[in-house]
């Protein structure tokens, strides 16, 4: 998702140093072996959560011939999200641009010690911007497309799965479920879990639990006069002060801006951290007033099951926002998308019944040859660049660097390897020592002052 925490696009400037093109792993193959047929009928396909994951799974499915019903519990409800989105997004996923509300090309990067970067205003193309939106907006798009392509939308709540009761391969599995208080059920052959960090579905299959970040963020309408300095702007603040381990952000939305924060060693402190980010912002906000609360959990890293027979994760049930970055839609979204079409491949359009190995071929293969490395290396970075005033000091140095910065923009905006220098690659890897070392002296002079203080 992301749902998810905004994104922090300097979080991605060493990707090129990793993921230059090499070998992909050498796996096992799995076996193709020839489905049953479903005379008479098609594969019935649940897909539980009506975010940007399930939605995108739902319309895959339904377009593809598969008789798909679409859950979602709370369609009015807003997740609380960054709602930063990358310009590929728009054309890949056919996102009107109506549905913008902001068009982001300034931002600024705020270390603790109050250095401040320029992110963007010298390295965007004329026609680049990081499009913002509101996830009711963009949810509720995804649902009604995903309905006009032939899924059934239903305003259910899932309570639980029952799973298939013999070791038939077209033993189905029952959903039960709740509409205006009148209980449900309905059964199905396979099942797409899109629903969030705490699923229910991922429980039923005994995924496994992961550790969770906590978002936390207050919409605040601000006066017209402040709301200006904000139209086209997104801020990005680190520091102990804010968050232990991740950052905290200021976004524009339509009329509002998104003030917030993240963290997972300290969730017991989300609030301290958020009157953190207030205190940093004070001035910016002073007038404003707060519109809504709202929190969340974000997925820290992707489960270790995420298919078992012919149930499938996506999206934040998956695990699939990356750390350090916190980025959640565009991949809830490419793994609905993924897993949609890889049961239409699958069961030849609907015509025959799936299993396990092809969940796994045809799905989880081709995510993770995709992404799994990526997931990998921003966990890395977190680790060295948010551990410590010291690493947060030295990220908001290394921002100010215009080749970091456009490696960035490339990788982030487009959702593709950015092609870089191998001299410019060393020269930013010298830099990195160099600012770590720099940023020691800084962050020992920060204790001093806070001791003599």
């Amino acid at each position: 998702m992301a749902h998810s925490l905004p994104h922090s696009h300097a979080a991605t400037f060493f990707s090129p140093l990793l993921t230059r093109k090499s070998h992909k792993p050498r796996r096992a193959c799995l076996a193709i072996t020839a489905n049953a047929p479903l005379p008479g009928r098609k594969l019935r396909a649940a897909v539980i959560g009506g975010g940007p994951a399930g939605s995108s799974a739902a319309e895959a499915l339904a377009a593809g011939g598969v008789e798909t019903f679409l859950f979602e519990r709370s369609p009015s409800t807003a997740k609380p999200c960054g709602g930063a989105i990358p310009l590929c997004m728009l054309e890949e996923f056919s996102i009107p641009l109506h549905l913008i509300d902001r068009h982001v090309t300034r931002m600024k990067i705020i270390s603790p010690s109050n250095l401040t970067v320029d992110f963007g205003a010298k390295t965007l193309k004329p026609d680049e911007y990081i499009p913002m939106l509101r996830r009711e907006v963009l949810d509720s798009f995804l649902r009604s497309r995903a309905q006009s392509r032939g899924a059934h939308l239903l305003h259910a709540l899932v309570t639980a799965v029952d799973l298939p009761s013999s070791s038939s391969p077209t033993a189905p599995y029952v959903v039960h479920h709740t509409i205006d208080n009148s209980k449900r059920t309905l059964a199905v052959d396979v099942i797409v879990g899109a629903d969030g960090a705490h699923s229910r579905v991922a429980k039923s299959i005994k995924a496994g639990g992961y550790t969770c970040a906590i978002a936390f963020q207050e919409r605040i309408k601000l006066p017209d006069d402040k709301m200006e300095y904000y139209k086209d702007l997104a801020e990005m603040y680190v520091g102990n002060d804010v968050s232990p381990d991740f950052y905290a952000w200021v976004f524009p939305k339509c009329d509002h801006v998104a003030v917030g924060t993240g963290t997972v060693r300290a969730k017991q402190d989300i609030k301290l951290y958020q009157r953190g980010i207030r205190e940093r912002v004070r001035q910016k906000i002073k007038g404003g007033r707060v519109m809504k609360v709202e929190a969340h959990p974000i997925p820290e890293h992707p489960r270790g099951v995420r298919v078992s027979g012919r149930v499938a994760l996506v999206g934040d049930a998956a695990g699939y926002v990356t750390k350090c970055s916190g980025e959640g839609i565009y991949f809830a979204a490419k793994s609905g998308r993924i897993c949609g079409e890889a049961i239409v491949k699958a069961s030849e359009g609907g015509d025959t019944m799936i299993s396990e190995s092809d969940l796994k071929r045809e799905y989880l293969r081709k995510w993770d040859d995709e992404y799994l490395m990526t997931y990998r290396f921003l966990d890395l970075l977190q680790r060295v660049f948010y551990g410590s005033n010291v690493g947060r000091e030295a990220l908001v140095e290394l921002c100010g660097d215009e080749y970091v910065q456009r490696m960035t923009f490339d990788s982030y905006l487009y959702k593709k390897l950015a092609e870089g220098s191998r001299f410019q690659d060393v020269k930013m890897v010298m830099k990195t020592i160099g600012s770590f070392m720099r940023c020691n002296i800084v962050g020992r002079e920060m204790e001093a002052f806070k001791f003599k203080v």
